[in-house]
């Protein structure tokens, strides 16, 4: 892998290219992401660079304005990590992710990546998590037919048989049944990158990437290019 980034999910829009075609795409604010160690064969036993993205506050105790009681920051970056980032020279991060880059070694600590990174015409995979949908039944959550809505019929939107009586006497693995839909990690490969603005480290991605706005994103170059 050549190149990756950290991004945050805007939202969707729709532009025009040169020839009055109409393209939705996806904005991503790209970075700018810090590299916070880099990991070697001789000391860690492989290559890679770990990249931390969004800022974030330490963990700390103050008092409130009485002066008795302690108020607790509980959702900080905790003492390991402030000192972690603080070895890098970078300030605390929400989001820490490893890249294996076949240049790894000539990353630096504390290192900016930009969205420059990439260009318009790239091919990349986009992985995020997947919007959650709660409880679903069988034919939302696996597309399955539902039953006839009148004529006396009792079957409406149920999933149907679970499977045999006394033999199997069970129900198999993988059988299609309601339960929890999304939240899951999902990968989208092959989205073509439209526009790149360095200046404010947006990318524009052709199409649809998971997860809600605001989530975050995990781009690198695609592993099945297709022209």
């Amino acid at each position: 892998m050549k190149k990756a980034i950290l991004a945050t999910k805007i939202g969707m829009t729709q532009i025009f290219n040169e020839d009055g075609v109409l393209t939705p795409v996806t904005v991503l604010q790209a970075g700018p992401c810090f590299v916070t160690q880099v990991k070697t064969v001789e000391h860690d036993g492989y290559s890679a660079v770990q990249v931390g993205f969004v800022d974030k506050k330490d963990k700390v105790i103050s008092k409130d304005a009485t002066g008795k009681k302690e108020v607790k920051r509980t959702h900080g970056v905790n003492k390991p990590l402030q000192g972690h980032f603080a070895k890098a020279g970078v300030s605390g991060k929400r989001y820490l992710k490893e890249f294996k880059f076949e240049n790894a070694e000539e990353y630096t600590l504390g290192q900016e990546i930009r969205a420059d990174l990439f260009e318009a015409g790239d091919k990349i995979d986009v992985s995020g998590t997947t919007k959650g949908k709660g409880f679903q039944g069988a034919i939302k959550r696996h597309g399955l037919h539902r039953g006839p809505m009148g004529h006396g019929s009792k079957f409406h939107r149920h999933a149907g048989s679970n499977g045999a009586c006394s033999d199997p006497s069970r129900v198999f693995k993988g059988k299609k049944m309601p339960g929890r839909m999304g939240g899951v990690k999902v990968t989208i490969q092959n989205l073509e990158i439209v526009r790149v603005d360095a200046e404010q480290n947006l990318i524009l991605v052709k199409g649809a990437v998971p997860g809600p706005k605001k989530s975050c994103v995990m781009l690198k170059e695609s592993v099945k290019a297709v022209k």
